[in-house]
């Protein structure tokens, strides 16, 4: 079967990686991250879209230098070039979301347990999607 069908709201409630790619699509990918307490996404710069939904927690997001609070149910749609970082403002509390990244950003399969090992992997999308596997 091509395609992907998941309950999403539940996948990442229940994800306890600080990134999992789901699925990988040739144009977009599916991601679950869990972000601890008091941590962050670190900030960054893609030159793709990247979407992101809060499932769980609070936090803020910070798109070039503009913050803005995040709950459950909040959305934010980060365009190509834009420095950005989300960052969980809890003290106790993980922060849980999904992002789509359009086109992929990470290999598929990829898991990184905390952002350490984020941090320490270098990994990039290599053009293999999940149907190609």
């Amino acid at each position: 079967m091509k395609g992907f069908v998941t309950n999403i709201e539940q996948a990442a409630l229940e994800n306890e990686d600080f990134r999992r790619v789901l699925y990988t699509a040739k144009n977009c990918q599916l991601v679950v991250m869990c972000i601890p307490a008091g941590e962050d996404i670190g900030a960054e710069t893609h030159q793709l879209d990247q979407f992101i939904r809060v499932e769980e927690g609070e936090g803020k997001s910070v798109l070039d230098g503009v913050e803005r609070d995040l709950t459950d149910g909040s959305a934010v749609i980060i365009p190509a070039g834009t420095h950005h970082n989300i960052i969980n403002t809890s003290e106790s509390d993980s922060l849980k979301l999904y992002t789509v990244y359009a086109p992929p950003n990470h290999k598929d399969g990829t898991v990184h347990a905390t952002k350490a090992d984020a941090t320490q992997d270098e990994e990039h999308f290599d053009g293999v999607t999940t149907e190609t596997l």
